[in-house]
């Protein structure tokens, strides 16, 4: 569950991860709500929600805030999430504040990225890529 602030009245809505790239409605003024287009934070319970629940593929950057090429790499990353709002979720996981999930995943170096499509890893990639590269590997994952 991710709460979403209403743009029009400022209530915070509950927002199940499956409907993350969805067009949704406001619970108390019933505007719409956007799909994503932002990076997620991700703690433990929050991604596997995600991974598990997304209709749309899911790009992971694992990233370190001491991590100059991270640091390079996320205003990619959130004009990709930017890009592929309704069509993909973009999730941030701080390996130092998630060493587990990090291990999960054997992440040796950072930033590393996975493309999950249906719970299932579908690509990883570790090291500083172009945003036109992570687009193709999101729009690989969906078709």
């Amino acid at each position: 569950m991710v709460i979403r602030n209403c743009a029009h009245c400022g209530t915070n809505n509950r927002v199940p991860a499956e409907h993350l790239a969805d067009l949704g409605r406001c619970g108390s003024c019933k505007a719409g709500l956007p799909p994503v287009s932002e990076p997620i934070d991700a703690d433990p319970a929050l991604f596997t929600e995600v991974a598990k629940t997304a209709r749309v593929p899911v790009l992971v950057d694992f990233w370190a805030s001491w991590c100059r090429p991270c640091l390079m790499a996320a205003p990619e990353v959130h004009a990709l999430a930017q890009e592929m709002s309704g069509r993909a979720v973009v999730l941030k996981v701080d390996t130092e504040a998630h060493p587990e999930l990090a291990a999960q995943f054997r992440i040796q170096s950072i930033p590393n990225f996975l493309v999950l499509r249906n719970g299932s890893v579908v690509l990883q990639r570790a090291g500083l890529s172009p945003r036109t590269e992570m687009r193709k590997w999101l729009e690989a994952a969906a078709a």
